[in-house]
Formats: C-alpha cells, sequence, structure tokens
C-alpha cells in the first residue's frame, strides 16, 4: 500500500511481538492491528464527522484493520485488506481513502456528503484530477469547505459508482 513512500526496504520486529517499525518518506512510524480502544475513539470521530452510524461502517471490528501510527503514537493511517479506509488528521477530521468512501457511501443518506457530476468529468476525476462547479450535477447543501465528500456519477440517487472520496474547496 505505502510502496511509493517506502523509504528502505528493511523492516524489524522489536522485541518478542513488539510492533513492526517502518521507515516511510514522510514519518517513521509503527503499525499495529486496530484495538477496542482505537475502535471507540475512531468511530466517535466518523459519527462526529459524518453522522450517525459512520464510525461503524468505516470500521467495523477491531482485529481486521491495522492503524499506522506516528512515532509519537497518534494514530495516521487506518488501513483494511482492500486498502486505505482513512488518513486520521492532526486537525481532528478523517481524509477519506477510496475503500473507506465506499463504505461510508453504503449507510449515508443518499445525498449526505455526494457531489453528483456527469458522465464527461468522470475519467478526469478517476485520474485524480480536480472537479469544476459546472460539471457539478448536484451537491449535498449541507455541504461546506473544507469537507470530505464522496463523488459519484450517474443519477445521483446512490446508484452511480463512486469516483472519488475528495476534499472540497470555498
Amino acid at each position: 500500500l505505502f510502496s511509493d513512500r517506502l523509504v528502505c526496504g528493511t523492516t524489524y520486529h522489536s522485541g518478542c511481538g513488539g510492533p513492526a517499525w517502518k521507515v516511510f518518506s514522510r514519518w517513521v512510524g509503527y503499525v499495529v492491528v486496530m484495538d477496542a480502544d482505537d475502535v471507540r475513539m475512531l468511530r466517535r470521530v466518523a459519527d462526529y464527522q459524518f453522522g450517525a452510524g459512520a464510525g461503524r461502517a468505516l470500521f467495523p471490528a477491531a482485529g481486521d484493520l491495522e492503524v499506522y501510527r506516528t512515532s509519537s503514537g497518534r494514530p495516521q493511517q487506518v488501513v483494511a485488506d482492500a486498502g486505505r479506509l482513512v488518513t486520521y488528521g492532526t486537525d481532528g477530521r478523517f481524509t477519506l481513502g477510496p475503500v473507506g468512501g465506499e463504505r461510508l457511501r453504503s449507510v449515508l443518506d443518499r445525498t449526505a456528503y455526494r457531489v453528483v457530476v456527469g458522465d464527461e468529468s468522470e475519467p478526469f476525476v478517476r485520474d485524480g484530477r480536480n472537479t469544476f462547479a459546472k460539471f457539478v450535477g448536484e451537491a449535498d447543501t449541507a455541504i461546506r469547505p473544507g469537507d470530505e465528500v464522496l463523488v459519484v456519477y450517474g443519477d445521483g440517487d446512490g446508484d452511480g459508482a463512486s469516483v472519488a472520496a475528495s476534499e472540497t474547496d470555498d
């Protein structure tokens, strides 16, 4: 998952069953299997940011997820077998990964945190480019600048395929 950020190819285990230390280009940290305390805390943040039920959708069970932590021990990335769910920012908010966006899409109201784009902009958004206002067909009226949103294409009723999870600008 982080092979593009990996600085050195060595990983070691400290002590008996200690955390595996990895060196990345932006931080030095370690990965652990998520425990019940992590689940409770991260679910609260998700419920606050995205609404009731979001925490259970993002983090269904403690043992199935890994938490990448900073050198100070703060959670930074939460990863499932399918890929990155979220990045937990220093501002206390999540940045969604593609897998996290799909999990949220399944539980949020059909218009909540969604921006619907037309078919013509779908390939550009899928490649990681910006969505410009003229290509937005619909958007949740409760979206504020800086909110994480699900960018979908199709008819906007929730059946369209998710394209990306993204942060909104002014």
